[in-house]
């Protein structure tokens, strides 16, 4: 799907320290510990009194005898940090390679490509997380390959998918596999560093760098029968077609999102621009979870219909009997203005946040009512299964 102006089609899934060992130095000062500031890049030693260093540039310390190496606890190598207590990204890429994977998937109705990180694994099965639509075609017959970093190809059978939610699991009969370490999504800040992995156009073992460029971007992405909401991360770490379904991972090496869409200027152009978008990884889990305990998974409802001609916040055009929004006693006719103190500008905001809780959590939506007031309301939300 292109980047247009309206926003129901905005997205295109994307399927498819080390320091100086040797050097002269000369200590005329009587202080038993002096310290300085290495440039990461040129290898530059800048003298500091201070206890930290700029990013970029890692701290070392040595005393009258001559260099002590990094400050702190004696360094291992193949876990070197920076200034902010991010791993390198080779140390990155080293830790979570050989746990994600390629997917190619042969069916009647088309090929693609696309990712996956393997997320669970005992002695004798292992699952893998993607997304729904790189598997898609595969759902009524076809067949699905994993590659793993080394070459190696197995087959894998669906264990159970979601389409709202954009995720798909995977399941290989090969286990004692390394498995990508789960980070936490709602801990990730504006600006922290983001790494993305993946088959970017078949590419296997892909590592691109960036930053998260923003958070809960309400994201609208498929067809209208296959339809994926979420509430995504941005970053402008290279993300491309075949990228899908891959990781996308944090200073530590830890999964934060699992890669789903990105934007696109029009239809002559749909790699990457800058603007990628992942599923956070605390959302992703608990579907996840569900489909590897049971084939199956849940979405919360709010139980609203809303109104497809309205310009702006989400307008309720109707109740589902006995849905939430009725028990809450939200009227017809009412406006959606936030939810749990996040503004709605629209029905796909409003859906896209409703998606980010768990089945029958508790969330307060403030609304402007009919008559033109504003009342804030607890709402325990519904749950349904997924695909129905």
């Amino acid at each position: 799907m292109i980047l247009t102006s309206n926003r129901r089609a905005i997205l295109a899934f994307v399927a498819g320290m080390a320091v100086a060992g040797g050097g002269a130095y000369a200590v005329t000062s009587t202080t038993p510990k002096l310290s300085a500031c290495v440039d990461n890049r040129t290898k530059v030693m800048y003298l500091t009194d201070k206890s930290r260093c700029p990013v970029g540039r890692t701290l070392v310390s040595w005393n009258v005898s001559g260099p002590a190496g990094p400050a702190g606890p004696a360094g291992v190598d193949g876990v070197t940090k920076d200034n902010s207590g991010n791993l390198s990204i080779k140390d990155i890429a080293k830790k979570v390679l050989p746990t994600v994977v390629s997917i190619s998937v042969t069916a009647s109705t088309g090929n693609g490509t696309g990712s996956g990180s393997v997320i669970r694994s005992d002695s004798t099965k292992s699952f893998i997380v993607t997304n729904n639509h790189v598997i898609d075609d595969a759902v009524s017959g076809g067949k699905v390959t994993v590659e793993f970093q080394d070459g190696t190809e197995l087959s894998a059978t669906i264990r159970g998918r979601d389409i709202a939610y954009d995720l798909a699991v995977l399941q290989i009969a090969k286990g004692n596999l390394p498995t990508i370490n789960i980070g936490d999504s709602s801990k990730t800040v504006i600006g922290d560093l983001s790494v993305a992995i993946g088959s970017p156009l078949g590419l296997t073992g892909t590592v691109t760098s960036g930053i998260i460029s923003a958070l809960n971007r309400p994201v609208l992405a498929g067809s209208n029968d296959r339809a994926s909401y979420i509430d995504a991360l941005q970053t402008d770490a290279a993300v491309n077609p075949g990228n899908s379904g891959g990781p996308l991972v944090n200073g530590q090496g830890e999964m934060i999102g699992v890669n789903s869409a990105i934007a696109a200027l029009g239809s002559s152009s749909s790699g990457n621009i800058g603007l990628g978008f992942a599923i956070p990884i605390n959302q992703a889990m608990r579907v996840v979870n569900e489909i590897i305990e049971t084939g199956k998974s849940t979405r919360p409802l709010l139980g609203v219909n809303f109104d497809p001609s309205y310009n702006g916040n989400g307008k309720i055009l109707g109740l589902v009997r006995d849905g939430a929004a009725q028990k809450a006693g939200i009227p017809v006719n009412s406006i959606i203005k936030s939810i749990d103190g996040f503004v709605i500008k629209s029905d796909i905001d409003a859906v896209v946040r409703i998606r980010s809780y768990a089945p029958n959590s508790t969330v307060s939506i403030t609304v402007e009512l009919p008559g033109g007031e504003l009342k804030t309301f607890s709402v325990t939300l519904g749950s349904a299964l997924a695909n129905q």
